[in-house]
């Protein structure tokens, strides 16, 4: 059996280095981090013993809009963690791309059952889905990411997305900033339905006031979040909670276009902790999501769905990492 110990010698490495990029630590640099993630697949290594009994499951995995193939991308470690959980059970995985809204030509239930998978995990898929539908009825084994399904053949696993913004804005209330605005994802995905709500009791919670105005969509992605800026700008904000570190990115580049200096005159929080935050300028404060965890989870709920126990929800919890992109209110504000 594949150790720590043979991934460090293979990649002529620390132990505690490989130790620490399985576990997704951040004092180890993503070029690192994936090249060891990488090795331990392709060497076996198994976070616990195989199970010694049955014979090995096939598992689906549909992907649709969400990157994982390099560490940058956010589905990366959620796969990775994924793989090794699953190496452990001895299952047989496969991984299948799906288009970006792609109606599905055939129904859930009957692809896996003719194609003998025995449970499917799907991530990346949004509510309107047309398999997020079909997921009601299934007698499937399933786990879905972020999204939630009434059928006690389906479990989701997640991260607390209301507790996460609501550590953002309690850490900016205790910096002073009582003017904070919000850039949110998509008004119908579920997530930003929850992390507006993480924002709401922030605030509340700390006494200070909701403006409406200030709470915006945009897609997650950094190029929506220049047409926001300046009416932050105009309504004297003083700090930005945004729903993906790609939005607080793209806040910050149009923030620097203006000539406003983060966080000297303007805080921003970011929500993922992918690997970008730690290299952008200045270094993005943000919600961590242990993606890794997640990963190892989702087989941890299908084994136990598999088994006939049944699980609607498991929330992991998020962590806040300070960085360089928050500060003090400006004193003139």
């Amino acid at each position: 059996m594949t150790t720590i110990k043979d991934i460090a010698k293979r990649l002529n490495i620390s132990v505690s280095t490989v130790s620490k990029g399985l576990s997704g630590a951040s004092d180890v640099s993503m070029e690192t981090r994936q090249l060891i993630l990488d090795t331990a697949l392709k060497m076996g290594y198994q976070t616990r013993q195989k199970r010694a009994a049955g014979s090995s499951k096939k598992i689906c995995v549909f992907i649709e809009n969400m990157g994982y193939e390099v560490v940058e991308q956010f589905g990366y470690d959620i796969i990775v963690g994924f793989k090794l959980e699953a190496a452990a059970q001895n299952w047989d995985i496969s991984i299948i791309p799906l288009a970006m809204n792609q109606e599905a030509g055939y129904e859930y239930d009957e692809y896996m059952l003719q194609n003998n998978y025995a449970a499917g995990f799907l991530l990346g898929f949004t509510l309107h889905n047309d398999f997020i539908s079909q997921l009601e009825k299934t007698s499937i084994p399933t786990v879905l990411l972020d999204n939630v399904v009434y059928n006690k053949n389906v479990c989701c696993v997640g991260i607390d997305n209301i507790q996460g913004i609501f550590y953002s804005v309690r850490y900016l209330a205790k910096l002073g900033h009582k003017k904070i605005a919000m850039l949110n994802g998509e008004k119908i995905s579920r997530v930003s339905q929850e992390r507006l709500n993480g924002f709401r009791l922030g605030m509340e919670a700390c006494g200070l006031q909701i403006q409406e105005n200030l709470i915006v969509y945009g897609d997650y992605m950094a190029d929506c979040a220049g047409k926001f800026v300046n009416q932050f700008i105009e309504q004297g904000v003083t700090a930005v909670v945004c729903a993906s570190d790609l939005l607080a990115h793209g806040v910050i580049k149009e923030l620097y276009r203006r000539g406003i200096r983060v966080p000297d005159d303007m805080s921003v929080i970011g929500f993922d902790d992918l690997p970008l935050s730690s290299y952008m300028t200045p270094t993005l404060t943000t919600i961590r999501q242990d993606r890794l965890a997640i990963g190892k989870n989702v087989c941890l709920m299908l084994d136990q769905i598999m088994k006939g126990n049944t699980i609607n929800r498991l929330l992991l919890m998020p962590e806040l990492i300070v960085r360089e992109s928050t500060g003090p209110v400006p004193q003139n504000k």
